[in-house]
């Protein structure tokens, strides 16, 4: 993740007026948060969350790929074999992270006795 983004090095604050630190991200970046809230089942929030960028900024790339299509639309209905793959893909990433929550509460219960 750390080669997707350039971060504007901002000039020293002498005689200049504040300024806020702008984030460019590349457009795969762009386009692979935007999927995971499509087509992963990922929330705004989480994903925002995992990728360190804002959900508003997930939102508003979302909006504009699928305005130039490179997204599908929300009224695009996908085939049942399609959705049927994205429920089992969405399911199987959930069933992990219980997995892995059950493993952190027993890991933790036997550290606490």
């Amino acid at each position: 993740m750390a080669d997707t983004q350039r971060e504007v090095i901002m000039p020293s604050r002498k005689g200049v007026s504040d300024m806020a630190q702008y984030k460019h991200y590349s457009k795969d970046f762009k386009l692979q948060a935007a999927r995971l809230v499509t087509e992963n089942g990922y929330s705004l929030k989480d994903a925002a969350q995992k990728l360190g960028v804002s959900a508003w900024s997930i939102r508003y790339w979302i909006n504009k790929f699928r305005q130039t299509a490179e997204l599908p639309t929300q009224n695009q209905a996908q085939s049942p074999a399609e959705e049927l793959k994205q429920l089992r893909k969405e399911n199987a990433r959930l069933r992990m992270e219980v997995d892995i929550l059950k493993k952190a509460t027993a890991y933790f219960a036997k550290e606490s006795q």
